[in-house]
């Protein structure tokens, strides 16, 4: 059990610290964000809870003007404490809840194709960079490319969506999105068809 978080758009910064407050209760292993800043994508990620990377990092920093483009992620452990997300680089970054695959790391090449570096198997995703190749694992996953994000679950984890005027967010569970401040909508399955 991991927590996702996805904001765009003109959100204030204490939306994104309670965001992370709140998400913390999936995950207080493992924080990490990535943002959208000087035309690239920047990614920071500890082994520690939200409320120290909090109080070691500033949100405000992962502004650009007054806007924000970001995807955060709290991690729950199940094996060790490496290989955190966001998954990224510098023109992309996923985060995600779910399990594409118990093989072994080791065998993934060969198995699936792609060469990872960790053994954390969102790298699977972040390679392919499309969810619908994994429609027997379970996800909830958001993305984020060029100052935009994308998000897609396939009906094995939950994710929700608020937007304003102003900006969306997108959130693992209701209750975060509510306690946070927001009224979110369930998103079914492969992204699309919002529910109450």
């Amino acid at each position: 059990m991991c927590g996702v978080i996805g904001v765009h758009g003109h959100a204030p910064v204490d939306l994104i610290r309670n965001l992370f407050i709140e998400t913390q209760i999936r995950g207080r292993h493992a924080t990490g964000v990535s943002y959208w800043k000087n035309d690239k994508v920047n990614t920071i990620k500890e082994p520690i809870p939200a409320e120290e990377f909090l109080d070691k990092y500033n949100p405000e920093d992962w502004y650009e003007c007054d806007s924000i483009t970001m995807i955060g992620h709290c991690r729950y452990s199940t094996s060790d404490l490496q290989y955190n997300q966001p998954i990224a680089n510098d023109t992309r970054a996923i985060v995600h809840n779910g399990v594409i695959t118990q093989s072994l790391p080791e065998t993934w090449k060969e198995t699936y194709g792609y060469e990872c570096e960790g053994k954390n198997d969102t790298e699977l995703l972040f390679h392919s960079w499309n969810p619908k190749e994994w429609e027997d694992s379970s996800i909830a996953c958001i993305m984020l490319e060029n100052d935009s994000i994308n998000w897609y679950r396939n009906g094995k984890r939950p994710l929700w969506q608020a937007e304003t005027n102003d900006y969306r967010v997108i959130t693992s569970t209701k209750d975060i999105a509510i306690r946070s401040g927001l009224h979110p909508l369930r998103i079914n399955i492969n992204g699309v068809d919002l529910q109450p």
